[in-house]
């Protein structure tokens, strides 16, 4: 009997698709259409013209919660969660009201999870699991297992990680495992 390996995977940029709700918030804001390939490898803190915006975006009560979902997420960690022991990890401790919020969007988007699989943190180094799926550099360089980076507008020119274009790409290496 072989044991089930562990799948941790990020909430923001992964499962959730940030990129599109801080273009959506710029525009109900200022009126003015970005477009993604207009933002392709900026830093996510600062792509915005005003360079505070981002965080007054995240510092709104309803941002996490209202975070659109990335196209074929929730198929893809419905068949992982059969397969492998999945946790979804999410830092939610600089702003607190994201951790409510990321719970209950979880819970909505991803029912088939029960609570015990969400795991909120400040730090991410001390998850220890055989993957991670996330989409920031500096928490797959302190992970001990296999580190996937999973590709969003802030980190197309990094390398020397495994990319995840997609949740298909995630479907696609996990197929044989």
């Amino acid at each position: 009997m072989t044991t089930k390996k562990t799948i941790a995977i990020d909430m923001d940029g992964v499962l959730a698709n940030n990129m599109q709700h801080y273009l959506d918030y710029h525009f109900n804001e200022t009126g003015e259409r970005i477009s993604a390939a207009d933002i392709q490898g900026l830093p996510e803190i600062s792509f915005l013209p005003d360079p505070n915006a981002v965080r007054r975006h995240l510092q709104q009560p309803g941002f996490f919660r209202t975070l659109p979902i990335n196209p074929d997420a929730q198929e893809v960690v419905r068949d992982l969660n059969e397969r492998f022991h999945v946790f979804i990890v999410s830092a939610a401790m600089e702003f607190p009201w994201s951790l409510n919020e990321k719970y209950e969007w979880l819970a909505e988007h991803f029912p088939f999870l029960n609570w015990l699989q969400f795991v909120f943190c400040g730090d991410k180094s001390i998850i220890k699991a055989d993957y991670l799926i996330d989409d920031h550099v500096k928490n797959l360089q302190t992970f001990e297992g296999e580190p996937l980076i999973f590709s969003c507008f802030h980190n197309i020119n990094e390398s020397g990680y495994e990319r995840m274009a997609d949740w298909k790409a995630v479907a696609q290496y996990f197929s044989g495992k």
